[in-house]
């Protein structure tokens, strides 16, 4: 309740009593979707910057040259160019959030009232917390792999060509 944040904010006077990140389940889920896009953005903007950094500057020259505006720069050059790197980075992405474990863990250990327990963090507890029921865990875990199968598969859908 008295960290960094509601420090500062009660400092400048914003706000006038901690804010219960971690205790109120709507901010405890906020606090982790933070955390996560934190953690991951770093690591999807270098697959990005990657990819940017490849394309070959005399197309964005010859659109220039046509009279083509930012917006159809972006959205008929840069986005097509970069479609397989977007395809790979949701679909890792997709496949990191249903796996996801150690930020949940660590931060709110899937409370307040199991309020932020993933799909691993219930593996987990199925498995090694309550009741070992190995059999039941390892039938969940399969239907994860079979989302994670079918999330790919739209996603390779939705991306359209298969060059």
């Amino acid at each position: 309740m008295d960290g960094i944040i509601n420090q500062f904010l009660m400092n400048i006077s914003i706000i006038s009593k901690p804010i219960p990140w971690l205790t109120d389940p709507l901010l405890a889920k906020i606090t982790i979707i933070i955390a996560i896009t934190w953690r991951w953005t770093g690591y999807n903007m270098i697959f990005y910057l990657s990819g940017l950094q490849n394309v070959d500057q005399s197309i964005y020259e010859a659109a220039k040259i046509d009279g083509a505006n930012a917006f159809q720069v972006f959205t008929k050059i840069t986005i097509p160019v970069l479609k397989p790197i977007i395809l790979f980075t949701s679909i890792t992405s997709t496949i990191g959030t249903l796996q996801i474990f150690d930020e949940i863990m660590n931060i709110t250990k899937g409370g307040p009232g199991n309020s932020t327990v993933s799909i691993s963090q219930y593996i987990y507890n199925l498995s090694f917390k309550y009741s070992p029921d190995f059999g039941y865990a390892a039938a969940v875990s399969f239907v994860i792999v079979i989302l994670i199968v079918i999330f790919s598969s739209i996603q390779f859908k939705a991306a359209g060509d298969r060059n």
